[in-house]
Parts: structure tokens; sequence; C-alpha cells
């Protein structure tokens, strides 16, 4: 057997478990079956060939509710060690992405590739788990995706040769240049051999040759958000309810097709980070949002387009054996091929007026000509009123007379056979109804074949009973479902007829599909086309329920009212909105203010509006510019991160440590309530350092907050900026208990509220002599740490100095500011400058 690694009966399924190191000793067994080893429950799950799906409807609610992304991974040896090589394959979409990269000791680009994957099942050589001596790539693996199916197979089928092979074989010219980019990424090939393998093993079928679309996606062409930010900022699942559609992709996603949801969901963990190709997106946007006309017609075009990626799938697999399922299947796919190909003319129409780059690109791609040869073809032997339908009976019905007639005289007998065995079930259940004069009609599901169906109190039947010739009865309310002996017969008789005519149109249809094979690649590309225009009205269909505002690219952050996006759709109405800027000047804020002042929210706003605008989507605010961030960190303070324990330090202290190891110029840092899980004296030590650190880059960082030691940091490094959430104070109606009330307001500045547990603390039971001595104490060490901290006039006028020659950077770069209004805004520099500098001693001599 090829899969030298499987259990080799299905009873020794409930005492192997992959992801124990005793376990491993049982993974040299034979496998005999085709029933991959569930490696987190313990279990044996068979696998559905593909050949046997339709393409699913164009809803696209549940388009990730069903896991079908098979990855193999592979990592170097000795020196190597850290070299990890990726390939995937989805089992709805007929497209092979390779990947190689070298991740450092935590494996975290891996593991974030893996969690954008999402796997279904993860095949690893062999050698990754043996006894005693597991990998600790394979080790992370397994612990960070308990719901995937482990796989291990022999080291020597991980062969970039083979695997080479493999892409020239099977990759469509279309894609041929890929050929260049792997040739020598030997462990990605590696890859490719193993997962190749694998699904003709599991599912039974091979691909065509020169069928596969092959990408190889390097990391440099998108931002990189990890596992842990992704969760923290809710992109794709909310935290608290993972059906729950309060999340970035949530509030986004009004796409009509599988393919469209897929994409936003890829592009929101993935973002782009060239400005070129989003500024095309957001052209596309604000043409949609111009266009009326454009953006209505294209939804109703889009709209009725099926799963084109799980068509692509289905068509370029061969089977190795027929059946009368996949017979049936391949039937089903040449209705969808056909409504498919019919809808091409309707969305060029829909673009012919369109303007801008992209659509005009996407326009001309759909002039190719082998979409009319397909349909041409297809239309010559395949009946012009064949249709997708909705419903079981209409869709046999479609596919039973898809072909025309005369094309073959034994299959328009076969069909006549069929009628006259419908046309007498439907007389039989006619004559039962006027033989027991009950309101008897014929039903059909695709369980049951035809059965009777009627609506009829039980009070109007003799004694309450159905007559003894009717079988498995079933009553719902008062709706009564049954069959009887005659009806069974002539359901067999109807399905017997119904496999010769799959049969014989199936063999028409092979025929037909061997003719048109070599034209099909065109609808990678109509693919393609669907689901970004599926994406970008979905943008511009959100645009249309608030106020966003389209985002420029610049050197700069700066968001002018901006509020949280996943928080409006919850409170129903638009939250607070707060100012944000920054620059290479001053690319450093801490942020104070109490708890539940909104710290966390504003936070999570900065990095969920970068995201947005680096996927081509409008942006919460009234107008907004952002640098692109090439990697977007977070490290978001939980409510459990209050309590001082040990594994909650540890896990902040993993995530620093992996910002800090990541992190470049080009990087957004999110950072919140970071060495809560220590002493005071530890937790500002470790931030102070953690703030030095980051300040040796040039990334944009948002530091929050409560070590209030922490703000006078600017007085040493002059691209800190403070500011702080305000806070008012509220007597109660009898006055004598002072309240907190939020305004969720950003302010310039380190916040005044000081001593938030002292505050708490006389509104407690505690004595006043000890808040008393608490607050003397408190005072004390505070003078003590201003004093040190204080910064000399020498510290503010090399400040002042700093921030003048970085707006005079600022405005050399972006300025568009006419010439008198340029000479208005430098004196209102200088007069700025002059008052952040102190005033010189009375013996200092003139500057």
């Amino acid at each position: 057997s090829y899969f030298g690694d499987k259990s080799s009966c299905v009873e020794n399924a409930n005492t192997l478990n992959l992801t124990s190191s005793s376990s491993v000793r049982g993974l040299n067994s034979t496998c005999v079956g085709k029933t991959p080893l569930s490696s987190s429950r313990s279990v044996c799950r068979s696998h559905t060939p593909l050949m046997g799906y339709s393409v699913t409807s164009s809803s696209a609610v549940s388009a990730h509710s069903v896991a079908s992304v098979i990855v193999a991974v592979v990592e170097g040896r000795g020196l190597a060690r850290g070299e990890v090589g990726m390939a995937s394959i989805d089992l709805k979409n007929p497209e092979m992405i390779l990947s190689q990269f070298a991740d450092n000791t935590t494996y975290a680009k891996v593991i974030t590739k893996l969690k954008i994957l999402t796997p279904l099942e993860i095949i690893m050589s062999n050698t990754a788990c043996d006894a005693g001596n597991t990998t600790k790539l394979f080790s992370l693996i397994t612990e960070h995706f308990k719901n995937a199916t482990f796989t291990t197979v022999q080291r020597k089928y991980f062969n970039e040769t083979k695997g080479l092979e493999y892409i020239e074989q099977l990759c469509a010219s279309e894609f041929s240049t890929v050929f260049m980019e792997v040739q020598s990424k030997y462990y990605c090939l590696a890859a490719a051999s193993a997962l190749l393998k694998y699904v003709e093993f599991i599912q039974n079928s091979v691909y065509a040759p020169k069928s596969l679309k092959v990408r190889f996606q390097g990391s440099e062409k998108t931002a990189m958000i990890d596992a842990s930010s992704a969760q923290n900022l809710e992109l794709v699942i909310n935290n608290r309810d993972s059906r729950n559609g309060h999340t970035l992709f949530g509030i986004l996603n009004y796409t009509k097709t599988p393919g469209g949801s897929r994409r936003l969901r890829s592009n929101i963990l993935e973002p782009l980070v060239d400005a070129e190709t989003i500024n095309m997106r957001l052209d596309c946007v604000q043409e949609l949002l111009q266009d009326e006309e454009l953006f209505f017609g294209l939804q109703a075009v889009i709209s009725k387009f099926l799963d084109t990626e799980q068509l692509l799938s289905v068509l370029v697999q061969i089977p190795k054996q027929d059946t009368v399922k996949t017979a049936e299947s391949k039937i089903t796919n040449l209705i969808y091929l056909k409504h498919t190909l019919e809808l091409v003319e309707p969305l060029k129409a829909a673009l012919r007026s369109c303007n801008t780059q992209l659509l005009r690109a996407y326009y001309n791609s759909l002039e190719d000509t082998r979409f009319g040869v397909m349909l041409e073809k297809i239309t010559t032997v395949i009946n012009d009123d064949t249709r997708y339908t909705k419903g079981c009976l209409s869709m046999r019905t479609q596919k039973c007379y898809a072909v025309k007639p005369n094309i073959s005289e034994f299959l328009d007998i076969a069909r006549k056979t069929y009628t006259e065995i419908v046309d007498d079930i439907a007389g039989m259940i006619t004559q039962l109804a006027e033989k027991y004069n009950l309101p008897m009609k014929t039903s059909f599901s695709s369980a049951r074949g035809f059965f009777i169906q009627m609506n009829a109190d039980c009070s109007t039947l003799p004694n309450g009973q159905l007559p003894s010739e009717f079988t498995k009865i079933t009553k719902m309310k008062n709706t009564y479902s049954f069959t009887s002996a005659d009806l069974i017969k002539m359901n067999e008789r109807c399905q017997e007829s119904l496999r010769e005519i799959y049969h014989m149109t199936y063999l028409i249809v092979c025929k037909l599909l061997n003719e048109i094979y070599e034209h099909i690649h065109c609808l990678y590309k109509l693919s393609d086309i669907v689901s970004m225009l599926d994406m970008l009205l979905s943008f511009a269909h959100a645009c249309t329920l608030s106020d966003y505002v389209r985002p420029e690219f610049t050197d700069t952050l700066a968001i002018k009212q901006g509020w949280h996006p996943i928080l409006e759709k919850i409170a129903m109405e638009k939250p607070v909105a707060n100012n944000t800027y920054l620059t290479e000047g001053n690319n450093f804020v801490i942020i104070t203010g109490p708890n539940m002042s909104g710290k966390s929210t504003y936070l999570k706003q900065i990095a969920l509006c970068q995201i947005m605008a680096q996927i081509g989507s409008y942006v919460p605010a009234e107008y907004c510019s952002f640098r692109i961030a090439e990697q977007i960190f977070t490290r978001i303070g939980m409510d459990d991160d209050i309590e001082t324990n040990a594994s909650t330090f540890m896990k902040e202290m993993k995530e620093i440590t992996y910002i800090i190891q990541n992190a470049n110029d080009k990087s957004l840092i999110i950072i919140d309530e970071l060495g809560r899980g220590t002493s005071a004296e530890e937790g500002i030590g470790i931030c102070y350092a953690t703030c030095e650190y980051l300040l040796n880059l040039k990334a944009f960082t948002l530091f929050a907050t409560h070590f209030l030691e922490l703000c006078h940091i600017d007085a040493l490094y002059p691209n800190v900026e403070n500011y702080h959430f305000e806070v008012q104070h509220v007597r109660s109606s009898a006055g004598s208990k002072e309240k907190i009330a939020y305004t969720y307001t950003l302010s310039k500045g380190y916040t005044e509220e000081k001593n938030y547990g002292l505050k708490a603390a006389e509104v407690s039971s505690l004595p006043s002599s000890v808040i008393l001595d608490a607050k003397e104490i408190t005072n004390h060490i505070a003078t003590q740490i201003l004093h040190r901290q204080k910064s000399t006039p020498e510290m503010m006028k090399q400040r002042a100095v700093y921030h003048l020659a970085m707006r005079l950077v600022q405005t050399a770069r972006n300025s568009r500011l006419d010439p008198d209004s340029l000479r208005i805004y430098l004196k209102g520099l200088k007069k700025k400058y002059e008052a952040s500098c102190p005033a010189p001693e009375k013996n200092d001599e003139p500057q």
C-alpha cells in the first residue's frame, strides 16, 4: 500500500492517537482501507469521492462551514531545519497552492498559513513523529489543529523530482510560468508530490493532464497577520460565539457566491501590500458607488452564478471507475456548465459601460472566444431549455431530458418508457383518491421517490385510520405521507428506467466533454472574475449602509473621526469617533485611561481600519490615510489578564517575544495591557524595556497601559506621543458618592485619572485611616519618580527641533498645498516651534 503509515484495520482506530507520543509506535502498520485516521477523536473517517459531488447553489451563507482543504507540510533536516515547504489543494477547487519559506523556532508562519487554510487534513512525513523523536513542528501543528485529521506517509513520497513531474504533467498551460518559480524550491515540490498522490488515493480519481491551476504564493505579496492577532481582532470568528456574525468578515460579507465569500475571507486574513493593486480595487468600488445601474446590473448577474470553482474541480477529474452516481454527477455538472456559460454574455453586457482599469480588464477577458465555442458545442447536443433548477424532481427531469431527441434512438425509447411509468404512477394515485374518496396527491423526494401525500384530519378517516393497503405512514400535523406495495414496485421500475437513461446520457455527455475539454481552462479566468466582482460589490454594498470613505496611501497613518466598524453593527448606532495620527516622526503612541474608558476598542478599531484599507474596502471615518503595513501585530488584554497568574504572564511573554522577533519598520504594532500578569515593578520594567526596543524601529506602535510611569518616556524619546481617554466625575443625587462617566473621547496628554485603585477603595468599606495612609505613600513615590523624569530645557528644545524637522519632511513628501497656503502653513509651524521651546534664561545669549 502507498500509505504505509495508516492503521491496518478499523478496530485499531480506538487505540491510536497521532497527537500523543505513545501512539507513534502504531503508525507503521499497513492501510488496507480508505478511511483516514482522525487524530483528534481517534476514529476512522471515510472520504466521499468528489466525483459524486454536485455544485452547490449560489448561497454563500455556509461557504466555510465544511472544511475541504488538504495540506502537505515538510521541513528540511539538519542544517536546513526551519526551511518549510507546503502544498495545499481544496477538494472543491482545482487549484494547488505552493509555498516555501524559512521560519523561526516558533513556526509562527506555518501556524498562520495553516490557520488561514483551515485544513480538513494535514499530511506529514512519518519521520516527523518517530517514537521518542517527534519534531517540534509536528508537535506544534497537532497542538494548534485538534479538529484536523493528521496523516503520516513515508518520507520517500515527499519527492521533489516527482513533484516537479506532477506539475509539468498537470499544470494548465495558462499557469505554466509557475514552473520557473518553483523548480529550485525543493521542499514545496516534495510536499506537492505527497499531496497529489494522496488526493488521488482518497478521491479514487485522477486529475486530467494540463487541468490544474498551480500557484506559488510568496509571503512578500501580502501582509502577515498571525493567528493570535486574527483571533484578538475577531477577523473571521467571534470570540464569544463562533456562529455570531459580529466579525470583520461578517460586517463586510454581502457576497452572493461561495467563491466571493472565500475570496473575502482570504483577503481579510492576508491583506494586500501593493498600493497600486489596492487603488485599482478602490477605483472599482468608487465606480460601483457612483453608477447605480452598473452596481445593480452586476449584482443581478453575479447572484445567478453557482460555485464555479467547485464546478471546475469536478470537470477536471477523471473517475477510476464509472458508477450510477458518477454518471448522474457528470450530467448534473454539464447542466451547471451550460448555465454558467450562458451568464457570460449578460456579465459582459453589465460591464460594457464601465470605466475603471480593472473592470475594463475583466470585460476584455470575457471576450475570450472559448466561452462561445464551448456553449455552441453544448447546445448542439443539450436542449436549449435545459436549466439549473431548484427542487430534486425538477432537476431530475432536467437531467433525463437534457440531451436533444434523435441523437440516440435507444435513449429516446428509454425516456418514453420513463415518461409512461411516471404517468402510470400519477394515474394510479388519482384512482386511489377516487376509490377511497380522499384528497391524495403525488409527491416526490430524493430519498423515497414517488409517494402519496394527503392533508386531512384523522376524524375524516374511516375508524380514524388509513386503508390497510397503505404502508410506511408518517404524519406531520394534518399531513399524511405514505405509499403502497404497487407504488413501491413502480418506483423500482422508474429507478431502473432512470439508470438506463443516465447511463446512455452519460456516454453522450462524456463524448461532448472530451470535445470541449481543450477550451475548459478559460473557466479559471471566469471564476477569478466572478469572485473578485462579488467581493467588490460586497464592499460597495457595505458602504451604502454606513458613512465609509475611500482611504489614501501615504507614509502617514491619519484617521479623522474614525469609529469601530463591528461595534457600529452591534450597537445599531454610530459609536463615538476619534482621531488618529502617526508619522515617521511620531510613530509611538502611549494611551492611558481607566478601565472601560475605550482603550481596547480604540486599538482594535485602528487595526480593523488598516486591514479594511489594505483589502480595497472603504473605511469608517470622515477622512483616512494609511501607510502600508507589511505585518499587523496585536497583543490585546483579555478580562482574565487582570488576574495575576503564571499562565497569563507566560502567554503575554510569548506574544511579545513573537512581535519583537518578527516586527520591522513597516509593521503596525498594537499592544494593550502588557505586564499585568506579574508584580507592578516587574510589569513596569517589562513594558519600559519593550517600548525602548520598539522605539528603535520605525514601526507604527500604539501602546495602551495602566502604568502611568511609562508616559514620561516621551522626555527621552521625541517620537513618543501621549494620549488618554477622558472621563467626567459626576456626583450622585444624594451628593455623597462620585461616579465616573465615560466619554470615550481621545485627547492629547496622559490621563489625569491617577490611582484608580485608591478611588475604588474610597467607595468600599475600607477604613478611612488605611485609605489616607495609602494616598500619602502613593504621592510620595509618585513625586520621587516625577523628579527623576522631569524634562530639562535642553531636552524640551531637542524635542521641539525634532518635531519641526519631521513636520517639514512630511510636508515636503506629501503636501498638495498651493504656494500661498503652504506659506501660511509653514508660518504656523514656526509659531508652534517657538511655543514649544522653553524661554531662555536671563544669562543665556540670544539664539
